[in-house]
């Protein structure tokens, strides 16, 4: 057998298909983070924690590299100037980024400053997400879209928005918004820009299917996009319609079913116009999926399409659908928040132990009950087994189901009081001792019974991960995400064992236990031993949309630590910004506790166990001193 390598590695963590172009393994085995590309340095992701770590930033520890978010930028416009360019449209590319995918302060500013080259805008989709958008565009040419349930203030505001020199776009995506709109334009003498969401009924596909369709939450049917239009000339507004409107899916796995809502949205589009509306932009809403298994399939953990294919239909599309009738071809918009923020940030936690079945050869006692030396003489024929004997795994199959009868026999043995608690262990010991001489004795090739085949999964052991999966990854939880996870460091080590990651909080559906495999999940991943002493830190890695702005407090475990790196010029990295987790003291007072009522409370417990004399009093202070300290605290483990 040839020694394991880092391209091992890289390969079975499926690095050289999802990580590409900024994530790769180096050398020393150690995840490399190359925020630009192939167009810049590269950073050792050990090191760098390390050195955060040093900065008193506890793990786990969320890295967002806003280089990646500058660089998924000029990727997406990059990919619309060469489709345009292919096939010489009239018009040209303009996206937003829909607010909702990362409310983060620091994220939403470092978009804006620098998507400022393209006129880059953001979508809203509430009254607060509106309210940041107002108060960070300062580019006139850059579109606010305005979506999501209005009332009359939202209208208003982003009416009154336009004379401070934005452009706000009020989507109507509810017939009754139609109304509020003129009621508004009338009452302040002004209008805003106007734009209307489609229902289309174009198939979609995954886990949003119903984005699109007569049941979508969002959108007008044909006759009510009708009837707003005649609504809106009515009431002398048609020449503010300028955008049309339309979403299949926060992740569309299939190019297909792009292709067939931007035919049905064009030709409405073109409709739009011949209706006298002046139009001018076609918003293809979100969608462009992230490929976070690498398998380049239309599963739902994946895309069938690249970046450059996704521009080329979407131009391609729109110009066959306006030019025959000699409509000028609209900017094209998209909202494409998951394609843009999924890659810059990764989540680095600590393994805090790990539980493995306990296989540990009991020594043999003077007297032991006749399962247990069943099962112990049923070891020595195991290990008297070699994997290349002819017969080898027929042999095992057998051998495993004796034990699995020995053990059964053990345990009603103990149910009627024949076997006593040691003896039950040692039974127990003894088959998943059993178990593990099979699986080193199972050929690497050829038939081997299921029953085998899934020992190595028995087998498998508990990690336990010193974060909380509803706080920082809850879409594992909520819709079955898949997330590429891996160690970040050891990746020149063959790993070999197998396991799943339990997290912090008292649930059952608190785990890791789903993992990108080989075009499909699987429910174990191949991990390496702990060394005592020794860190072991697994990386989460395309999980910066959503993610954190979705997360909760459950078990009241708050956001991490939070940092922005950025290359610096003379190599190496700085840290632009450092944003610290909750404190126990925050998370308690999110739920409307008062720590300092708290600390009294316990401090006038403590004083009436000292008067008892069940408590003394210097550990009465150290017990104040301990929940002090706690409160001033992050919410996860310490060193």
């Amino acid at each position: 057998m040839t020694s394991w390598t880092t391209a091992d590695s890289a390969a079975l963590y499926g690095l050289d298909r999802w990580g590409e172009p900024y994530f790769s393994v180096n050398g020393r085995g150690h995840i490399s983070v190359q925020p630009q590309g192939e167009r810049g340095g590269s950073l050792d992701l050990l090191e760098l924690v390390q050195g955060l770590q040093g900065r008193n930033l506890g793990l786990p520890l969320l890295i967002r590299f806003d280089d990646i978010l500058e660089d998924r930028l000029e990727r997406l416009h990059a990919a619309f100037e060469r489709a345009i360019a292919q096939y010489g449209y009239g018009g040209r590319y303009q996206g937003v980024f829909p607010v909702k995918c990362n409310q983060q302060r620091h994220v939403v500013e470092e978009l804006v400053a620098c998507g400022r080259r393209w006129h880059f805008g953001l979508e809203a989709g509430s009254k607060a997400e509106l309210l940041i958008a107002l108060s960070l565009i300062d580019d006139p040419e850059a579109l606010l879209i305005c979506n999501g349930y209005k009332d009359q203030r939202y209208i208003e505001t982003a009416i009154l928005a336009r004379r401070l020199g934005r452009q706000p776009v009020v989507v109507i995506e509810q017939a009754d918004e139609v109304q509020r709109i003129i009621d508004a334009s009338r009452a302040l003498g002004a209008a805003p820009f106007i734009g209307i969401r489609a229902k289309l009924s174009s198939r979609s596909s995954g886990r949003w299917g119903s984005s699109v369709g007569d049941k979508a939450k969002f959108g007008l049917s044909i006759p009510d996009l009708l009837a707003t239009v005649e609504a809106l000339r009515d009431a002398d507004l048609l020449q503010d319609l300028r955008l049309l409107h339309f979403h299949v899916g926060s992740q569309i796995n299939d190019i297909a079913v792009l292709k067939d809502a931007l035919q049905e949205a064009g030709q409405i589009y073109v409709e739009l116009t011949k209706l006298g509306a002046p139009m001018g932009y076609l918003d293809v809403g979100g969608g462009l999926g992230v490929d976070y298994d690498g398998s380049r399939t239309a599963s739902a953990a994946s895309t069938n399409y690249s970046l450059q294919n996704y521009a080329n239909d979407v131009v391609a599309t729109v110009r066959e659908c306006c030019e025959p009738h000699g409509v000028p071809v609209p900017t094209l918009v998209s909202e494409s928040g998951r394609a843009i923020a999924s890659h810059f940030s990764v989540l680095v936690f600590n393994v805090l132990g790990s539980a493995q079945v306990p296989a540990a050869l009991p020594a043999a006692g003077e007297s032991e009950p006749l399962t247990v030396r069943n099962l112990r003489e049923t070891l020595a024929g195991i290990t008297a087994t070699g994997s290349d004997d002819d017969g080898a795994v027929s042999r095992l199959q057998e051998a495993w189901n004796d034990a699995i009868k020995f053990k059964d026999d053990a345990l009603a043995a103990f149910r009627l009081g024949y076997l006593s608690l040691p003896e039950r262990a040692m039974a127990e010991q003894l088959t998943w001792a059993c178990a593990s001489a099979i699986v080193e004795r199972l050929p690497r090739s050829g038939a081997v019974p299921d029953d085998l085949k899934s020992l190595r999964a028995a087998l498998a052991g508990t990690y336990y991960a010193n974060l909380s999966v509803f706080r920082s990854a809850p879409d594992t939880w909520a819709i079955e995400q898949l997330f590429p996870l891996l160690p970040i460091h050891r990746l020149e080590e063959e790993p070999t064992r197998l396991g799943h990651f339990a997290d912090l909080t008292c649930d059952s559906d608190g785990k890791l236990a789903r993992f990108i495999g080989d075009g499909q999940a699987k429910p174990l991943l191949e991990l390496h031993a702990p060394q005592e002493g020794q860190p072991y830190l697994i990386g989460m890695f395309l999980g910066g949309a959503y993610q954190e702005v979705m997360g909760n407090l459950h078990n009241l475990f708050g956001s991490t630590n939070a940092v922005h790196i950025r290359l610096a010029p003379g190599g190496g990295y700085q840290v632009d910004h450092v944003v610290r987790g909750n404190t126990n003291a925050q998370v308690l007072e999110a739920m409307e506790h008062q720590p300092e009522l708290l600390l009294e409370r316990l401090r006038v417990a403590s004083e009436a166990a000292i008067q008892r004399g069940d408590l003394k009093i210097n550990d009465a202070q150290r017990l104040m001193d301990h929940l002090e300290t706690s409160l001033r605290q992050t919410t996860y483990l310490q060193g």
